[in-house]
């Protein structure tokens, strides 16, 4: 793959597609790079290749494409989090292949795709993607989604990234400016970026601002930390940079509605 900051810019939420059939070697190649797509939480996923023709189902944010990927797993703690990291890695391998993807969780037949998969009543299926050929022209549609969304602006890196506490923005150093600039760039519902770090010493210490849970059975605002964590991680791992990953909270002082996440210590 090329580089991941590399990737990671170059990849956007593709939802107008050019009706071209993702080719068997793709597809092949994504389901063998699927299997190797783990988690720090250590939970394993099944995922899907679904033809939306063949399965009768229906995304009506998409335009041009029939290919879908989703997961599912039993239900446990963290399951958000390492279902957000894990289909993220495979969404940045898509990207290397000149594949479009977008995360999808709300506009879509899900009774449709969680009967498409089996899905039992002690699992859960939080997202799906397409998976296709962008075209050349996005449609006015999308364009007035993203518009909508502001889809192209992220927040400043002295609104999310903080030093010992909340009210200390952090300096960040040339080593760690593009694994920043990873974060910052994560993709996010509706555009809200959760994510906010406080720096404390060796630690990085990941916090979720908190937001209305729309769905009953996931919080996709856990998802979006685990896309934030993902790009972190593999950053960390591309630099060579040794860390470690724990759930400890170190009980700083945060605002009312953060809520405390994971940590990555270097």
């Amino acid at each position: 793959m090329a580089g991941c900051i590399d990737l990671i810019r170059k990849r956007r939420s593709v939802r107008t597609f050019n009706n071209e059939r993702l080719s068997d070697e793709d597809q092949g190649k994504i389901k063998e790079y699927a299997k190797t797509a783990d988690n720090p939480y250590g939970i394993d996923f099944e995922w899907f290749f679904l033809d939306s023709k063949k399965e009768d189902l229906s995304v009506p944010v998409i335009v041009g494409c029939d290919t879908y990927i989703t997961g599912k797993a039993k239900k446990c703690e963290h399951l958000e989090e390492a279902f957000g990291y894990s289909l993220e890695k495979i969404v940045l391998y898509a990207t290397s292949l000149g594949i479009g993807t977008t995360w999808i969780a709300g506009t879509m037949d899900r009774k449709g795709f969680e009967k498409a998969i089996g899905l039992k009543d002690d699992e859960v299926m939080p997202c799906i993607s397409p998976l296709g050929y962008p075209a050349e022209k996005m449609s006015f549609r999308e364009a007035m989604m993203r518009k909508g969304a502001k889809a192209d602006e992220r927040k400043d890196n002295a609104e999310i990234f903080f030093d010992e506490g909340f009210n200390k923005p952090l300096l960040i150093d040339d080593e760690m400016k593009d694994v920043f600039e990873a974060v910052r760039l994560a993709p996010s519902a509706i555009n809200r970026q959760p994510w906010r770090i406080i720096k404390q010493g060796n630690s990085y210490h990941f916090y979720k601002k908190q937001g209305i849970k729309i769905d009953p059975d996931f919080d996709m605002q856990k998802i979006d930390m685990g896309i934030a964590m993902c790009h972190f991680d593999m950053l960390l791992k591309e630099k060579e940079i040794n860390s470690r990953f724990l759930i400890e909270d170190p009980k700083t002082y945060v605002p009312e509605g953060i809520k405390y996440i994971a940590t990555y210590t270097i």
